[in-house]
């Protein structure tokens, strides 16, 4: 695969290099190839089944891959001395992520924040309530709010340390339409200033929050480029479904 408009090392802050990821027969990804470029709002798209989890936890070292590599922030997520270091600049939300229930908000980031050595957890808990609208629920237990709430709670943890990558793991899924709304307007707000990567099978996310799109199906990258590449003269459904039943396109990268 190809892409003509790649844009030079210093500029990219998330590369995956020829990811592979086989389970015994079962292919998960074959060969996986893209870049985000720094400041950007990329959205990762693809029906159930696609990749995208996969893919999400070999970026962020939680799976080594079984071929190729990858790069955020400058760092190898699958060395273990640049892991460490890479933690420091990333943040990942995880689809369901994990949260203590009998904690309320303000003692789970207390405790995150004691982890990673934060340097004055008080004024960045004050950010991160700020950023995330949670403050009329920093007392609450977490297994009392609603699931729009312990979203927003877990976006907190994970920019508590202010990293300068977000990856997001299916971000508004099972949200409310209201709460599917508050929280993509919390990902372009935070779009200004850091590089996101989303993963997404919800057309109306990637108009409504991103910049550029990664296309996977069945393991496999079938486009990279602008959302507005991706329309093209038609909508965005149907470029989607042209995709998924093509295998490829006519856009940025095709398998």
């Amino acid at each position: 695969m190809t892409r003509t408009d790649s844009p030079p090392a210093s500029d990219v802050s998330i590369r995956a290099d020829h990811l592979s990821k086989i389970y015994g027969e079962f292919v998960a990804l074959h060969d996986v190839t893209f870049s985000v470029r720094r400041g950007t709002v990329c959205a990762f798209l693809g029906p159930n089944g696609a990749g995208k989890s996969t893919t999400m936890k070999i970026l962020t070292g939680y799976l080594a891959p079984s071929s190729g590599s990858a790069s955020l922030a400058g760092y190898n997520p699958s060395d273990s001395e640049q892991r460490l270091l890479l933690a420091q600049r990333l943040g990942y939300l995880p689809e369901n992520g994990p949260l203590y229930a009998d904690m309320t908000p303000r003692e789970l980031l207390t405790f995150v924040g004691q982890i990673r050595g934060v340097s004055a957890i008080g004024a960045a808990i004050e950010r991160v309530t700020s950023q995330c609208a949670i403050g009329q629920v920093m007392a609450k237990p977490i297994g009392k709010l609603s699931k729009g709430y312990r979203q927003r709670v877990g976006m907190a943890q994970a920019l508590l340390h202010d990293p300068e990558v977000l990856i997001l793991d299916e971000p508004t899924s099972g949200l409310d339409p209201l709460q599917i709304r508050e929280v993509r307007a919390l990902i372009r707000e935070l779009g200004r200033e850091k590089t996101i990567l989303l993963s997404t099978h919800i057309l109306q996310e990637v108009e409504a929050v991103a910049d550029e799109v990664v296309v996977v199906r069945e393991g496999r990258v079938v486009f990279t480029g602008t959302v507005g590449a991706l329309r093209g003269d038609k909508t965005l459904e149907e470029r989607f479904y042209e995709l998924m039943e093509a295998g490829g396109g006519p856009g940025k990268e095709a398998a």
